[in-house]
This record gives structure tokens, sequence and C-alpha cells, in this order.
């Protein structure tokens, strides 16, 4: 074991120094914010005669508690009908299909052009379907909405006219509001993080000239960009950020507005958001594994290089610190940290915070109110950790993986079919709280000035585990629901 120990420490440091420069990133990105914060994009506006064509592809699969919400607010966008297709590609093996159907049929009846495109297989899952629909269209420009999103009537009015007034535009897309940002702890905490991401690194990115990420929905692309950047491919999980990314190495530009604002829902059960956090770490690996190589060789300007790779190495952070807290303990059995000069990094820190700040100062007056979800996000971060490490190790080694749909409820998720189980993943999630407890008791002896770190890890898997033991009981003994007994509100079970 001795032998072992200057290796170990070598790797402690190795990953602490990464993580370092990845905040780095964060901190120049919150600095890039902050001094381009009052620059926003001019309006522009087309007559109703020179609005072109444009095709709305919704893909769908098994979203019967949301596609006809969603199928509604398309159909009330403020666009000619003439111009407007409405394309539901349609992968659903449930009931969707016949709510879908219908909807589409009266739709149509009332003056509407519509498309419902059902696939014989779901082969390339998201991807393959936007690529499908292509096949059924020949508009120049097409816009994307998930299921769970519900854009406002003047969406189209204010994003696709910037398309049309600049060539050398190939993408447009606007800002995640939020559905059911108040419905638990753990949609609060989401909120936090989504605004963040929005407010300010897609702002600092879009200002500053660096590669700004599509985000799958709530968006416009022109199909002369699709084509050149080589199509939606399903070879990574997260399609979306690498068609965006390949289409501007090849010299398209991509615009965000973030004054354009789609809500969407959030997940509020635990495991479904475990579930899409795993899908997106393990996308976004994938991405780094396929596009580092090709950006570094690009004709993209230093900057624009090093910040498309920093952020495609955006779920490697959850790895290191595990990796972390899983070196703690023999180091400190061997007292190879008291010497180690990683107090400096500590500073970066500050950037995350002072980021969630300035997106809650931007977007709302009572910002102490959403910046009150930081301590839950924290707990939700570090406790999500395996959940992201497992997926980011998968990618890093190859495995393709499987598209996992994001359930969406619209309400009552414990009393929904499409609620998800309890993950194994608990019991390794209880081993790592019992782990950093551990920790925390030899830190309390050795070296005191890192019981907070991980006293916080300990807390954070003992939080995501709790959750999850929660929810557990909450599906097998769903709440109650309001119902109507003579005339008046009681309460009964409904199932």
């Amino acid at each position: 074991m001795p032998t072992m120990i200057p290796l170990l420490t070598s790797l402690y440091v190795l990953c602490a120094l990464a993580l370092g420069l990845y905040t780095a990133g964060q901190a120049l990105l919150l600095w890039r914010y902050w001094r381009t914060r009052a620059a926003s994009p001019t309006p522009v506006a087309l007559p109703d005669g020179d609005l072109p064509a444009i095709t709305v592809q919704l893909p769908l699969y098994n979203e019967a508690n949301v596609a006809l919400r969603l199928i509604d607010a398309i159909a009330a966008l403020d666009y000619p009908r003439d111009k407007l297709l409405i394309q539901a590609l349609d992968d659903s093996a449930d009931r969707t299909v016949q709510l879908v159907s219908r909807k589409l049929a009266a739709l149509e009846e009332a003056g509407f052009r519509v498309q419902h495109i059902r696939r014989a297989e779901r082969a390339g899952f998201k991807a393959g379907a936007l690529a499908h629909g292509m096949q059924h269209t020949a508009d120049d420009y097409i816009a994307i909405f998930d299921a769970d999103f519900i854009p406002p009537p003047d969406f189209l009015r204010r994003t696709l006219p910037h398309l049309v007034a600049d060539p050398s535009l190939g993408i447009v897309q606007s800002r995640w509001g939020h559905l059911n940002a108040e419905e638990n702890s753990l949609t609060r905490a989401q909120k936090l993080s989504i605004d963040t991401h929005f407010v300010v690194e897609q702002a600092a990115r879009n200002r500053s000239g660096w590669l700004v990420p599509f985000n799958g929905t709530g968006g416009i692309w022109r199909r002369r960009c699709i084509e050149e950047a080589g199509g939606w491919s399903a070879d990574t999980l997260t399609e979306d950020l690498d068609l965006s990314y390949r289409a501007q190495m090849t010299g398209w530009r991509s615009l965000f507005l973030p004054d354009v604002e789609v809500p969407g829902e959030i997940p509020p059960q635990l495991a479904a958001y475990k579930q899409q956090q795993a899908r997106w770490a393990s996308g976004n690996t994938q991405c780094l594994r396929k596009l580092a190589r090709p950006l570094l060789a690009s004709s993209l300007s230093p900057a624009q290089k090093i910040m498309a790779v920093q952020h495609l190495c955006q779920y490697l952070p959850p790895l290191l610190m595990l990796l972390l807290l899983l070196l703690t303990p023999p180091l400190l059995l061997a007292d190879a940290l008291g010497g180690l000069p990683l107090a400096p990094l500590g500073l970066l820190a500050l950037a995350p915070p002072l980021m969630y700040a300035a997106g809650q100062m931007r977007l709302y007056e009572d910002w102490l109110r959403g910046l009150s979800a930081f301590p839950a996000l924290l707990l939700l971060g570090s406790g999500m950790s395996l959940c992201s490490s497992l997926a980011v190790l998968g990618a890093l080694l190859g495995r393709r993986g499987d598209f996992q749909r994001t359930p969406k409820f619209a309400r009552d998720w414990a009393r929904n079919a499409y609620a998800l189980s309890l993950s194994p993943a608990l019991w390794l999630e209880l081993a790592l709280m019992v782990y950093a407890l551990w920790a925390a008791g030899l830190a309390w002896e050795l070296q005191p000035q890192l019981l907070p770190y991980l006293l916080v890890y300990a807390m954070s898997f003992a939080a995501v585990a709790g959750w999850s033991l929660r929810e557990c009981w909450q599906l097998r003994n769903p709440p109650r629901s309001p119902r109507r007994v003579g005339g008046r509100i009681g309460v009964g079970w409904r199932r």
C-alpha cells in the first residue's frame, strides 16, 4: 500500500486541478456575461406577405399526458395557416397514437396543414424521427418542440424573422421557462440550474462569439444548415448538441434569444430526473469523444475551441469529485493531504453560486426566493454524482446506450403510469453515504479543514437516497385526490 500512495496522491492532485480548470471556465462565462449583460439582439419583424413556409416538428414517444396540450399550443401560434405545417413524429406505442390522430384530424378539418408520421420501428430514436420527418417536407425552416413544452403564440413572429434577415444564421433558439417550478423542492432546484444555464451560460457564449449548443427544443433550424452539417445523427444520445456543434464548425452561426421564453415541464420525480441527467451526461460525453479532435483541428479561433471543449466536459466534474471522495480516506490515513497547496482552488468554487445569483437577479424581482433553492441544488448535484459518473464512464468506454425518454406527467406523477420505479443505485448511494461519514470521522482526527466537504457529501447521498425511498413509498401509497361528494369537495382515492 505505501508504494501506491504517491500514485494516489498524483491522481488526487490531477482531479483537483482538472476541477479547477473547468471552474475557471465557468468563472470566465460569468465575467463575459457581466460584461455583456446589457446587450440584446435587435428585434426583427416581417409582414405576413414575407413570412416563409415553416414546418413544426413534434417528436413524440408515449406522451399521452402532454401531447394534446402541445398540439393545441402549436395550433394557437400566430402564423398564417397556409404557411404552417404541423408534423407529429409519433413513435408511440401506447394510447398517445389514438389521441394524436383524433386531434390532428380535427385540426385538418379546421384548415390546418398536418402530418401524422408513424415509423415501422423507432430506429435512431429522436434523431431518426427528426431526419425521417424532413423527408416529408420541403420547407426551408424547421421548428422543433418536445412534448413537454408550450410555445407562446408569438414564438414564430419573434424568432423566424432573424433567420430570414440573416443568411449566415443556421439556428435560432429561445430560453426555457417552467410550467411546474413550484411543485416541490426538486423542481425548485432544477429551476435554479436551468435559469443559470440559459441566462448566464448561453447568453455569455452567444455574445462572445463562442459555440452555442442547441438545447433540443424551442428553436428553429434552417434546412440547409442541417444538410450541410451532415444531418441528424443517432450515434450520440444528445443529437441536438452534436448537430449544433457540427453546424457551427462548418461556419453557420447560432443565435440565442433570452427574452423569448418557452415554458416546459421540469421532472418532479427524482427517478425521472436521474434518468434525464444520465442520458445527458452520457450523450454529452459521447459528443466529447466524437467532436473534440475535429473541434481542435478546425478553423475556429482558440477561444472558441477552448470554450467548446470546456462545455463538452461539463459532466466530468461529478466523476472527478467522486474520485476525490474515494481517494480521501486512504490519503488521510497515509497523512498525504496536509502538504498539498490546493487552497487557491477553493476561490474558484465561488463562481457557480455567483452565476446562480446573476441568473435569478436577471429574471426575477424576488431573486432571493429563487436563490433559496441553492442548498437543495447543492445536495442534488453532489448526491447524484454516482448516477452521472456511471453514465460518463460508460460513454468514455464507448458504450452506446439506449435513449431513455424522460417521462412527462403534467400532474400527479405518483399516480401516473409513466412514473419510474426505484433505481438499484440506491444501495450504492447508501454505501457512499457511509463511506463519506467514515471519511469525515478520519478528517475530524487528522485534517479538520476537510470536514465540511465530506459532511456535505454524506448529507447529499443521504438526501438522494432518502428522497428515492420516499418516492417508492408514494408510488405504493398514492396521495389522495379531491372528488366531488354531494355538491361539495370531499376526499377519496383515485387510482
